[in-house]
């Protein structure tokens, strides 16, 4: 909410600063997000008439005007504006004026014709942002000689307030006047909105066919609007100075009743409407032409304004164009509607919409504005475009609107909550002075809450109300008294913080990315993948539920990898979805990439790139945690998104759980990612069970270990020959290792040699050579059989 801070000291004017007033009403829970000035820094600008104009001799798109400045004779300026003209009132910056930038105005020759001063646009004077097209033509009504900062009442601020979703009253002047009165102890002079009597009894009728939807709508015809005058200048400068650029003079005033008591309101030619309003659902199909221009095709279900023959706008969100107020309307249907939240949430947005309108509407306007609003709108419209008003037709449905209710405070519940006793009387005069009704009863008050507070439903909703309003700066500090007690850890499940903290150990970094992606990213990843559309995206590139982790964490390393960062490693825990809405599975993933230098940068490190096996030494440390060392198997597999010959499926008893492997190539190119980048997804639940920690007795017998070099072909997995060899090791195997994989001169091309160590150990006595060498034959013996492995001499 942006409005003027001279405006609002119309309504109320505490004895404060600008600075102190924003303090003020941050403190009460409104942020004040910025203070602008309203207009940029200069002095001995001045209100002048254009008397006369001539072209420069010498320049072609120069003029050579005279300007009467309030002297004793007319001031001769050069001026490259193409709107000046004579008779126009414009400011002007006489010699010696200053400028915002500290750009003094001196005497000057321009082409041989000396000029002495300028006129100036708006964005010279920093009315304005960007460059303006001309000079800035001012009202007849401008008196001649006079400071344009004094005359405009520049010495003003923009103040902007960022308004929490529950805080809609605040929309407005009044709502937020009303919170600078209560925190001043200060009455507001609400502007007057009384009955304007009709002049003719012609009415257009209204049906509501949504009431559920449009529990109020109200409208008046006017008749003999003059929509060919300006909108008086106090109006458009509070319309400027909050945000909101001027229009023509109906749409104007509408804007200015929406900022002044938060109802949105809008204006229909008459003439275009036929025979009825009617406040209905839209039919799908049918299309509606905006005021911004766009053509869209309504969907079914959108509540629409619309005549006997067609949809006339999106309610609560736009106008149509075919309706709107133009240069030849005389006759206009004013509207003030109230319609539910729901009904208008999300419209705008499905739309690619977003409006004033719909921001109110979407948190909830006063449903007792809607007469309010538009005899405030009638009397302004009939002091500026003239017209004769009729009678107000408000259809209501009772059964619809919002019921105004009560909540109970207890003052035990009170005093509680705040480690304070607030005086009674204190807490009747700050809720009288929020508008409502307090009644005492045995246990408190009971609190009729008023029409415009919707937020206030609980009574904990009132407890914060009389907190912020008596001042949380003086609300005690207190630690919280609690019984608290020690809460059963299950030691065979791993908590998310560890494994977070153990892959940081590690030289990762967490990433947390959006749940939306972009689909196109996705179908590269995940191809086939099923996973929600968003009806109302925050962008394009945001418009589907990820189905996988690895989109996020793809773009997360192509940001680095634009900005210079060579070693990355992320990871990211969190939700996936999978399947439509009707039958949506999330689950909870957790995810990596990495890409790079194995090691940092350093004078004892080596510039070897990360692999494969790198990835997956972190992922089996990360699996050593759930104590279950045979419970994980990596198996060779094929994935879309990964490469071919560098992808394992990851296996937790005997069920997949995972991936792990290269980016594609293909992919890689697609994304622009020059780098080998390796990825890794798994089920968090497979990482978190494990198995409970038991206590064994060591051996205090001696172990044996026998080194094997099995030649076999390069296609055999290796965890398949370990798994062999293990079935026929015996139950004193206490340790098996790879530690060797060799290829070249002495192995037969296409096969490599892998060593392998293997370690047993008795708890009761000591191992001799006869029973391990048996062991030993079993094993290679098996290894032949089922892999025609050769024991390398």
């Amino acid at each position: 909410m942006r409005f003027s801070e001279t405006w609002l000291r119309d309504w109320v004017s505490p004895e404060l600063t600008t600075q102190a007033l924003a303090d003020r009403i941050t403190m009460a829970g409104l942020e004040v997000d910025a203070i602008e000035a309203v207009a940029g820094d200069f002095e001995g600008v001045v209100v002048a008439e254009v008397v006369a104009k001539e072209p420069h001799p010498s320049a072609d798109k120069l003029n050579v005007c005279q300007v009467n400045d309030g002297g004793d004779e007319p001031v001769q300026v050069v001026c490259g504006a193409p709107n000046v003209a004579v008779g126009q009132k414009v400011p002007f910056a006489r010699v010696n004026a200053t400028l915002p930038g500290d750009f003094k105005i001196k005497k000057a020759k321009l082409r041989g014709v000396e000029s002495r001063g300028m006129i100036c646009s708006a964005s010279e004077l920093e009315l304005e942002e960007g460059t303006s097209a001309g000079i800035l033509v001012l009202s007849g009504e401008a008196p001649i000689g006079v400071s344009l900062r004094d005359w405009l009442a520049l010495d003003d601020h923009a103040i902007e307030v960022d308004l929490t979703p529950n805080r809609g009253d605040c929309l407005s002047l009044k709502g937020i006047a009303r919170e600078v009165g209560v925190l001043s102890r200060l009455p507001i002079t609400v502007p007057d909105a009384n009955m304007v009597p009709a002049v003719h009894q012609a009415s257009f009728p209204v049906r509501v066919e949504s009431p559920a939807k449009c529990p109020r709508y109200a409208g008046r015809i006017i008749r003999g609007v003059d929509v060919s005058v300006s909108t008086p200048l106090w109006m458009s400068e509070r319309l400027r100075r909050s945000g909101v650029r001027t229009i023509d003079p109906i749409v104007d005033v509408t804007n200015y009743v929406m900022l002044e008591f938060g109802q949105p309101m809008h204006a229909f030619d008459l003439a275009n409407l036929n025979d009825a309003i009617v406040v209905r659902e839209a039919q799908d199909g049918e299309r509606l032409t905006l005021l911004d221009g766009q053509e869209i095709a309504l969907r079914e279900g959108t509540l629409v304004i619309a005549d006997e023959k067609q949809p006339l706008a999106i309610a609560g969100v736009m106008g149509g164009e075919s309706s709107g107020v133009n240069a030849s309307t005389q006759d206009i249907f004013l509207e003030s509607a109230f319609f539910s939240p729901l009904a208008v949430a999300g419209q705008a947005r499905s739309y690619g919409l977003h409006t004033d309108a719909s921001h109110r509407f979407e948190r909830d306007v006063d449903p007792q504005l809607a007469q309010v609003a538009i005899e405030r709108a009638t009397q302004l419209l009939l002091s500026i475009v003239g017209g004769e008003p009729g009678p107000v037709t408000d259809v209501m449905s009772p059964d619809h609107l919002p019921l105004g209710h009560e909540v109970v405070l207890r003052r035990e519940r009170l005093d509680q909550c705040l480690a304070l006793v607030m005086a009674g009387d204190d807490v009747v005069d700050i809720l009288s002075r929020l508008g409502m009704r307090v009644d005492a009863i045995d246990s408190g008050w009971r609190v009729a809450v008023p029409s415009w507070r919707f937020d206030i439903a609980l009574e904990e909703d009132l407890i914060e109300e009389l907190a912020r309003i008596h001042g949380y700066d003086r609300v005690p500090v207190r630690r919280p008294s609690a019984r608290l007690k020690l809460s059963a850890s299950n030691e065979s499940s791993q908590p998310l913080a560890r494994l977070r903290r153990h892959l940081v150990a590690r030289g990762y970094q967490e990433a947390i990315t959006y749940s939306f992606v972009a689909p196109e990213l996705q179908e590269a990843l995940t191809p086939g993948a099923v996973a929600p559309y968003l009806a109302n995206p925050i962008s394009s590139d945001m418009s589907v539920m990820r189905a996988s982790l690895l989109p996020g964490l793809v773009k997360a390393l192509s940001h680095n990898l634009n900005r210079q960062q060579a070693r990355i490693r992320l990871f990211e825990t969190g939700l996936v979805f999978r399947g439509e809405l009707d039958d949506l599975e999330q689950v909870a993933m957790l995810g990596g990439i990495v890409c790079g230098p194995r090691q940092p940068e350093g004078w004892s490190s080596s510039r070897e790139g990360v692999d494969f096996f790198d990835l997956k030494g972190d992922l089996e440390s990360l699996m050593a945690l759930t104590q279950q060392p045979d419970a994980w198997r990596f198996d060779a597999g094929e994935h879309p998104g990964l490469h071919p010959g560098q992808t394992a499926r990851i296996l937790c008893n005997d069920r997949h759980v995972g991936w792990v492997g290269a980016l594609h190539p293909g992919v890689r190119a697609s994304l622009g990612i020059k780098t080998n980048a390796f990825v890794f997804e798994l089920e968090l639940e497979a990482l978190t069970q494990g198995n409970l920690p038991t206590f064994a007795p060591l051996s205090r017998h001696p172990d044996v270990r026998r080194d094997l070099a099995l030649v076999v072909s390069d296609d055999v997995p290796v965890m398949a020959l370990m798994d062999a060899m293990r079935e026929q090791a015996g139950e004193w195997l206490v340790d098996m290792r790879l530690f060797d994989v060799y290829q070249g001169e002495g192995i037969e091309k296409g096969h490599k040699s892998l060593a392998l160590g293997l370690t047993w150990q008795h708890p009761s006595r000591t191992l001799n050579d006869d029973e391990i060498n048996q062991l030993v034959d079993a094993i290679v013996g098996e290894a032949k059989m089922r892999f025609a492995a050769v024991l390398r001499s």
